[in-house]
């Protein structure tokens, strides 16, 4: 957030969230109290190796999956890198959006990444764009089918019908993006004085395809962690659930959100250690290790760059003056 905008924030949001964050860390504290630790690590640690290789292969899948939205991306602007750079672009922004959040990973990053590249700055945001649309088409479409035909168990907070309810509403802003791409003439749309051009069919069936295909992944790395305690529809349902209190809440890597959705939601069906457990081991497998992996690989495409802009000086400084022209 810029200083301008934080300025012309009221000052009552900025103390909503505070208020907000000081009762979740309260209750986050109360009920830190209330789990038996040593149960969960020795849950952790008894959690079968077949079991955390399945679940391994399961979020690398998912990670390549996301890291093919850039190249609809490609596609849709026209750039003409590499596929093997924008998929190692995608997956260190990804890799360090979900842990530092979007405006470290999904935007800092892959501006410089890209430009680095040869990529206009515009055209590296247009890729960006792209992919977060990808990413949220999916998920309403996803989202919507399940909390419109199979809601999770919400307990009291929230009633069944309320969540098919907004399921139905998911759908419906799905829906409208389709038509729009398939109705606009020239699929061109103004917003904001801005014009955007919209993808055709093609594209959009894959957004969909990609973006459903990455978020039941997602949830598919859960439920193998969960070891079939519980049906995968009701893990994907409090998955989806998670996402969206960690949209709302915008804490990097949903710390504390996702733990405290699935406690809350499947504490009846699951005991809480067990729970807490898998949650360890999904955090660890599917932030930690990409992370991990991701730093690495950004430190290898920063030294290369270095090695490219030393070049370039080099071939700058070495090229003759032209000659004056009489």
């Amino acid at each position: 957030m810029t200083a301008a905008a934080a300025a012309a924030r009221p000052w009552w949001v900025g103390g909503l969230t505070l208020a907000f964050f000081s009762v979740l860390a309260y209750f986050a504290w109360r009920y830190a109290h209330t789990i038996a630790w040593q149960d969960v690590q020795q849950t952790l640690a008894a959690t079968p190796a077949p079991t955390l290789v399945a679940a391994s292969v399961m979020a690398t899948i998912c990670h390549a999956i996301y890291s093919s939205f850039d190249l609809l991306g490609r596609a849709y602007t026209g750039h003409r890198l590499r596929a093997a750079q924008v998929m190692g672009i995608t997956f260190i922004s990804y890799a360090f959006s979900l842990t530092l959040g979007a405006l470290v990973g999904g935007v800092g990053l892959r501006l410089r990444l890209y430009t680095r590249l040869g990529l206009s700055a515009l055209t590296a945001t247009r890729v960006f764009t792209f992919s977060v649309v990808t990413n949220w088409f999916g998920f309403l479409v996803l989202a919507g089918t399940v909390f419109a035909l199979a809601p999770p168990p919400i307990g009291t907070g929230l009633s069944a019908p309320a969540l098919r309810g907004l399921g139905l509403v998911m759908l419906g802003l799905a829906g409208g993006y389709v038509g729009l791409c398939l109705r606009t003439r020239q699929r061109l749309v103004r917003l904001f004085r801005h014009a955007f051009r919209l993808p055709g069919p093609r594209l959009v069936a894959l957004q969909l395809a990609l973006s459903c295909a990455h978020w039941a992944s997602m949830g598919g790395v859960l439920y193998v962690l969960l070891q079939t305690r519980v049906d995968y529809v009701t893990v994907l349902g409090v998955l989806l659930v998670a996402a969206v209190a960690g949209a709302v809440t915008h804490i990097p890597a949903g710390l504390g959100v996702l733990e405290a959705v699935f406690l809350t939601l499947l504490s009846d069906a699951v005991p809480a250690h067990v729970l807490l457990a898998a949650l360890l081991a999904y955090r660890a497998i599917y932030y930690l290790v990409p992370f991990l992996l991701a730093a690495a690989l950004y430190g290898v495409m920063e030294a290369r760059g270095r090695v490219r802009l030393r070049g370039a000086a080099r071939d700058t400084q070495k090229r003759p003056p032209p000659h004056p022209r009489h």
